[in-house]
């Protein structure tokens, strides 16, 4: 294995979680498509949008560890909020094959950065929560005393 290439796989498995064993090198649509719990018609998207890039054997699309790694990072984003502009940013800083310096300084600074944006998010949810609970309990306290007044 390259040396290049054992630095990505370093790096998508620690930012993913992914403690699968890489000896696979090919993959099917549909092993994609369930292993990851997504439809073949997401994986058709994410490659019309340079994504993933699987290679054809006739009608076939047969996708490569790369294509897997890029996958997994795909919906890593989607699922902590980036959009897919930011999520192909962070993809092609992914494929620099710079011993991973630049591709990590940017990752984490992006990161740092999303944490700070669902931080905010949760900060107001909470209060959202917070407000519309106490709504709750007044407007339940109001219906308690209709329902107890006399018709």
């Amino acid at each position: 294995m390259s040396e290049a290439l054992q630095i990505n796989d370093t790096f998508v498995q620690a930012v993913t979680g992914d403690t699968d064993d890489l000896t696979k090198s090919q993959f099917t649509i549909g092993e994609l498509a369930k292993e990851f719990d997504i439809t073949l018609r997401t994986l058709r998207f994410y490659e019309d949008k340079g994504l993933i890039n699987p290679r054809r054997e006739g009608m076939n699309r047969i996708y490569n560890r790369r294509d897997r790694a890029r996958l997994k990072l795909v919906l890593m984003g989607k699922r902590v909020g980036f959009s897919l502009t930011e999520i192909r940013d962070l993809l092609d800083l992914y494929d620099l094959r710079d011993g991973q310096v630049t591709q990590l300084r940017v990752a984490l600074e992006r990161f740092n950065a999303q944490i700070a944006v669902l931080e905010e998010q949760r900060r107001n949810i909470d209060q959202a929560t917070d407000e519309l609970q106490r709504t709750v309990d007044i407007v339940s306290g109001l219906l308690k005393q209709k329902e107890a007044e006399p018709a």
